[in-house]
């Protein structure tokens, strides 16, 4: 076979922007996929050129055009950098990506719908039509449904093979159907692609359009085809049941790295797990708490929303609270959520320590520092922090579902690589939190604890090669 050449288009990428686990990904899946199949595969990222990306001392103007898009003709500029063997292009536009954040603008569809078009627009001029385009979420479902109806005569577009990865089916892109052909370009019999309980929704086109369905964990894969998992999207999902695929994430074990990460107090291993303690030490001084490597101190890094189990933590925490125990929270998200914890902190500030905050440099020092990571997610697709944490020896405390179930196993039998649950219940939440805090108090079993998750492989070598295997399997379909 000859160089498979492969598109990765997203809404972000580390390490030029990243806003969760989608722009974490994004930067490490195709330079897994590079370092591991280079000569095997081409594979490229795009991505909008927000204004946030503010170091382009790397970049080289490519070239620019007009993107059409129903009644406008926009401006589409294109920069691209090379790093780590991965081509990056970068959609610029101002009047879309000017802006202080990357979503949560009244023309969210809109400027997405001119980036998907625009990726599609700009593949001659940047000599590159791609075997595969891999989209991600519902920024970028309009991709496979433009190449399936505005480039379906296209010959240089005809043999593109599609995938759709869905990180959260929570989020799918749904319009009033009126604004279909004025702001998305989707005109006649097209509208029944993206058409769903009478409004547009833009995930349920790239499904229906798409040659694969893919999620980013197997139990996510299974867990989807019920509607409580998927947000009424499981008639859909069930519809194209036989695209399915879950491939668990990955992350890049080189930037979260003990052993070299520059934003730890101190570098620290498995082999010299006694440093972790020092990074605990200046983490409880930065969080204003009481300093004493004997408490353990459990962490919650998170976007403060339903989903992510919150609801068990306000139930139950006051309960865990009792006992020799430190609570350090970072997060943002639904202000319900943000003034609880506040309100803990002012309750409780001796073992509550909070900063309602997106900062990553904050995140790997509260990841080294602490003893636990909390996760009692209801859903969770994938979730790459207790990746993260475990990486860094901190033990993570899970629900069992979706990707977390698929990663962390429960240890009170002997083995695993955290603790575990499964009941939706403030109670068992609390339960099992005590049971962590049991070993932690046994030193030896907790050091030996600790080493075992810091050498779980949570790289992407395993994940990459089945995405290189599934597409294989595509491109060879193809040719039947």
């Amino acid at each position: 076979m000859s160089v498979m050449k492969v598109l990765y288009a997203a809404s972000e990428a580390a390490p030029f922007i990243a806003t969760g686990g989608l722009g974490d990904v994004a930067g490490s899946l195709p330079k897994a996929l590079s370092q591991k199949y280079g000569d095997k595969i081409d594979i490229r990222v795009i991505i909008p050129l927000y204004q946030n990306i503010t170091d382009r001392s790397g970049f080289e103007f490519a070239g620019k055009t007009t993107v059409p898009l129903a009644w406008r003709q926009q401006y589409c500029g294109v920069f691209k950098q090379k790093m780590n063997n991965v081509t990056y292009y970068f959609i610029d536009n101002e009047y879309y990506f000017k802006r202080n954040e990357c979503y949560g603008h009244y023309d969210d569809g809109e400027r997405f719908a001119f980036f998907s078009k625009a990726v599609l627009f700009i593949l001659p001029m940047i000599d590159f039509v791609p075997d595969i385009i891999l989209s991600n979420d519902w920024q970028t479902s309009l991709i496979p449904v433009y190449l399936k109806t505005k480039y379906a005569s296209y010959s240089n577009y005809k043999n593109i093979k599609t995938v759709i990865t869905i990180h959260n089916i929570e989020y799918q892109g749904i319009y009033d159907l009126n604004i279909a052909e004025d702001v998305f370009d989707i005109h006649g019999k097209e509208k029944s692609i993206i058409e769903y309980n009478g409004a547009i929704n833009l995930l349920k086109g790239a499904m229906e359009t798409s040659d694969i369905i893919s999620t980013v964990s197997e139990s996510y894969s299974r867990e989807i085809m019920d509607d409580f998992y998927a947000h009424g999207l499981a008639k859909i999902i069930s519809s194209n049941s036989h695209k399915l695929r879950g491939i668990l994430n990955g992350i890049d074990t080189d930037f979260y790295n003990p052993e070299t990460d520059s934003a730890l107090f101190e570098n620290f291993s498995s082999k010299d797990i006694k440093k972790k303690y020092l990074n605990k030490l200046n983490l409880q001084m930065l969080a204003g708490l009481p300093q004493d490597e004997n408490i353990p101190v459990v962490a919650i890094i998170s976007r403060l929303v339903k989903h992510k189990g919150f609801e068990l933590i306000i139930h139950g925490i006051e309960e865990v609270l009792k006992e020799k125990v430190q609570f350090i929270i970072l997060g943002k998200g639904d202000r319900g959520y943000e003034l609880f914890f506040k309100s803990l902190q002012d309750r409780y500030h001796d073992k509550v320590a909070v900063r309602i905050d997106f900062n990553q440099d904050l995140a790997r020092k509260i990841y080294a520092g602490s003893d636990f990571l909390l996760m009692p997610s209801i859903s969770e697709p994938c979730g790459i922090a207790q990746m993260i944490a475990s990486r860094y020896g901190t033990v993570p405390i899970v629900r069992e579902t979706g990707g977390l179930k698929d990663s962390i196993h429960d240890c009170s039998l002997g083995f695993g690589n955290g603790f575990t649950f499964y009941e939706q219940n403030p109670r068992v939440l609390a339960e099992t939190i005590k049971r962590g805090l049991k070993v932690y108090s046994e030193k030896k079993d907790w050091e030996k604890l600790v080493e075992a998750v810091m050498n779980v492989d949570f790289s992407w070598n395993a994940s990459a090669y089945k995405y290189f295997d599934m597409f294989q399997g595509l491109l060879t379909q193809g040719e039947k």
